[in-house]
């Protein structure tokens, strides 16, 4: 590896390591560095997704004011996560690259079509629910908090960082949603690519929690993700490890970066970023 190579992989993984924390999709910057540079497009996955594992945890622990309160939840999405990316894994290793990466595009698309709705689903989700109250068939759940407060350096958490564990505004987790976070554990196994977007964009639709939970919480299954695939990936698959260490150091960088941008993001600009970046992700996997 000549030192060029390994500065612009270096500073592809700080970049990926920033994009995965705020939105996701980090590996549509690495992935196609490596393969450019030469890598096998198997090898550049493998070795992608264990070098982005320190950043994604990093990523995580950056979220950790919005996840007070919330470990008992995402613990239990973590499970479909943790079983999904065992799959994925299963199907890198066993299937045609091919044969799964024709649907990708249209699975990031709808993730962002997702997102964007997510505002207006919300709306007649609460409108129903207060319709209901109103005629007496239930009560009326208190609504969750959306504002986030401007912070600056040394501020407080955001106003909408979820500090307080669920109250009665949260939606219960449906079998839906556990069948959705074990299907996109599924695709980050194999690919890793954007499944923070699709993360948000599902449970954005069916969870009451406020954006910047959300996006904890995309945090902390894509880090599971890749923790599972990375270490099945390192033992059984074929990886370069210059390349994972590279990526390992950088991310980790990216990941602090990307944490201190998100959380000072309003809910109406993060999702913007969730949605340009969606469709630029769609694009790359296009062309």
């Amino acid at each position: 590896m000549m030192w060029w190579e390994g500065l612009l992989i270096g500073i592809a993984g700080v970049w990926a390591g920033a994009i995965n924390t705020v939105v996701g999709s980090g590996t549509l910057v690495t992935f196609p560095v490596l393969v450019a540079l030469g890598y096998p497009p198997v090898t550049a996955t493998t070795s992608n997704a264990v070098g982005l594992i320190t950043g994604t945890i990093t990523g995580a622990y950056g979220y950790r004011h919005e996840l007070a309160g919330q470990g008992r939840r995402v613990a239990r999405l973590a499970v479909a996560s943790f079983f999904g990316a065992i799959g994925g894994t299963a199907l890198l290793l066993s299937l045609p690259k091919d044969a799964f990466e024709v649907i990708v595009p249209v699975l990031v698309g709808l993730s962002v079509l997702l997102v964007a709705l997510q505002p207006l689903a919300t709306r007649r989700l609460r409108a129903r629910k207060a319709a209901k109250a109103a005629a007496g068939t239930g009560p009326e759940p208190a609504p969750a908090a959306t504002g986030v407060v401007s912070a600056g350096p040394g501020a407080a958490a955001p106003a909408d960082a979820g500090a307080a564990p669920a109250g009665p505004g949260a939606a219960p987790f449906t079998p839906l949603l556990y069948v959705l976070i074990f299907l996109i554990g599924v695709y980050g196994g194999y690919f890793t690519a954007a499944q923070g977007i699709m993360l948000v964009g599902v449970m954005g639709l069916l969870l009451a929690d406020p954006l910047q939970r959300i996006n904890a919480f995309k945090n902390v299954l894509s880090a599971v993700v890749n923790l599972v695939a990375g270490i099945i990936y390192a033992v059984v698959a074929p990886v370069d490890w210059a390349v994972i260490g590279i990526l390992a150091v950088s991310s980790i960088l990216g990941g602090f970066l990307g944490a201190r941008i998100g959380r000072r993001l309003s809910p109406t600009v993060l999702r913007t970023t969730v949605i340009v970046i969606g469709v630029a992700a769609v694009v790359r996997l296009l062309v």
